[in-house]
């Protein structure tokens, strides 16, 4: 079953922040992979920007929260 643009969003968000934690773990070590995770990570969260922005197109802005 397809995913819906707000669960892929979601996955997206997901991916990017455990690559942002790994790319931060090897940067502390000096290890070269670090500068890819973070390339991943900044595609990642280029990708679930996008999929947040189709499913606002698709469906709307979501309300405001009362206060």
């Amino acid at each position: 079953m397809p995913q819906s643009t707000h669960e892929r969003a979601a996955e997206l968000h997901n991916l990017a922040a455990h690559a942002h934690e790994a790319a931060a773990a090897s940067h502390g070590q000096g290890s070269l992979t670090a500068h890819e995770l973070s390339r991943q990570a900044h595609e990642h969260s280029t990708r679930a920007f996008e999929e947040s922005r189709k499913a606002t197109e698709e469906h709307g802005a979501p309300p405001l929260p009362r206060k």
